[in-house]
């Protein structure tokens, strides 16, 4: 089939990105920078959930027109269950000091081309290779 995309293995993953459209004060009120909140998040039902294990490193990327890009780095602390009508995630996040911003990622060349950014309306969870998750890492400072 023309296009596919090929079928991930847990190797290729270095991180999980988790989406959401809501900023993290409405996420979880209160919320400041620098600190870490327990937060579930839905997922779609797919293969993938099989491949995420409690420890997985995650990050939060927020979607829509104000500042989209990376506001929470995480960790997987439950593995997919049902609930609320459909499959969440547990996981551990602390809020970034300061997103990073989705353009600042399209213009480092390690990141670009990750699911996220080229799919924007694609899979919850996403994910990130090795490359692309140290290039995030390096931009979150």
């Amino acid at each position: 089939m023309a296009g596919a995309v090929p079928r991930l293995e847990t190797g290729d993953v270095a991180c999980w990105v988790l989406k959401s459209s809501l900023v993290p004060d409405v996420l979880s009120p209160g919320w400041t920078p620098g600190t870490a909140r327990e937060l579930d998040r839905c997922v779609r039902r797919s293969y993938r959930l099989d491949l995420i294990r409690p420890g997985d490193p995650c990050l939060l990327w927020i979607s829509g027109r104000h500042r989209p890009g990376v506001h929470a780095l995480g960790v997987v602390t439950s593995p997919a269950a049902d609930r609320d009508g459909g499959p969440v995630l547990g996981v551990r996040w602390t809020r970034l000091a300061e997103p990073v911003d989705r353009a600042e990622l399209l213009a480092d060349p390690a990141v670009r081309d990750a699911e996220v950014l080229v799919m924007p309306a694609g899979s919850n969870p996403s994910w990130l290779s090795p490359a692309q998750y140290a290039g995030v890492l390096a931009a979150a400072g």
